[in-house]
């Protein structure tokens, strides 16, 4: 990193590095590394990366990124170093960014991880699973209420959306919404305001909204389940969270994680993974993903 701020002042600098991980990532684009590859690499890859940094202005504004403090999230592979990049790479933009993946793949995970790395890390985080709640209910939550909208309402109630504001909502299993649902949902990015249930007035609101879901959006677009106007808003930046599966070589590092919490949680230091349960590990499908592992770890130990 030191020679990085050096070299920086008279090119462009793509760094390799044999330690890949989201923590370097980040710390290399704060530093001004034009791009990132982590090994191993393939010759062609890094002279078609260099053929891009040559071709582009010699003028590169600095990013100014805070270097992430929580290593939450866990892999080196290829899949996992792009995701990296991409991660730091929007972190400082105010875009809609939508988070796709299938379940336990950890997109939840990659939205703090967002947060976290961007401008707004002093202020909320809020999360909530769109497909957890009825339609009424999950207006009143992102929203909030007026007085005496419904049975119990003794006082106005401020909404998640208001809650966020300055910081990050963090909309999970978007592709549950309903149409209705989806038109307010529409409203609020379009217009950056929210009005609470039963209330005519409208609020400001300084929010930055990250979205995510297991189903294919493009797919829901064209059968009329999804509105084709939302997607375009969600989806100014799209972030792909690579199945387990896809990435077999992350899996030893996950499994030493997820067992050292277990030997946490039941007081045996001793415990280990063996040679030939790592292989095996690695060798199956993981339809739940990094939940099912963990869940797997766990068991075990």
């Amino acid at each position: 990193m030191d020679l990085l701020q050096r070299l920086r002042e008279k090119s462009p600098v793509i760094l390799v590095t044999g330690f890949g991980s989201l923590e370097s990532a980040v710390e290399a684009t704060r530093e001004g590394a034009w791009d990132f590859i982590s090994k191993p690499f393939k010759i062609d890859e890094i002279l078609a990366t260099a053929k891009r940094a040559l071709e582009q202005p010699k003028e590169k504004e600095d990013v100014q990124i805070e270097k992430i403090i929580s290593g939450a999230m866990v892999g080196s592979s290829p899949q996992m170093i792009e995701l990296y990049k991409e991660i730091a790479r929007v972190a400082l933009t105010r875009s809609t960014v939508l988070i796709l993946g299938e379940s336990g793949t950890g997109k939840e995970l990659v939205a703090r991880a967002i947060h976290q790395n961007s401008p707004r890390k002093e202020k909320s985080f809020v999360a909530v699973n769109c497909g957890a709640l009825a339609e009424s209910l999950l207006e009143a939550e992102l929203f909030g209420h007026a007085k005496g909208s419904f049975t119990g309402a003794t006082g106005d109630r401020r909404g998640l959306w208001e809650e966020a504001d300055g910081g990050t909502l963090f909309l999970d299993e978007i592709g549950e919404t309903s149409p209705a649902m989806q038109v307010k949902l529409l409203r609020a990015l379009q217009e950056g305001e929210i009005r609470r249930v039963c209330s005519t007035n409208t609020r400001k609101v300084d929010t930055r909204i990250v979205a995510a879901t297991n189903r294919n959006l493009d797919e829901e677009v064209k059968a009329g389940n999804f509105r084709e106007d939302l997607f375009y808003r969600l989806s100014v930046v799209t972030l792909r969270v690579p199945p387990l599966r896809e990435r077999a070589a992350d899996i030893p590092l996950l499994a030493e994680r997820f067992l050292q919490k277990a030997r946490q949680n039941t007081n045996r230091e001793n415990l280990h993974l063996s040679g030939e349960a790592l292989k095996t590990l690695q060798v199956y499908e993981w339809k739940g993903n990094v939940c099912e592992l963990e869940a797997a770890v766990e068991y075990a130990a």
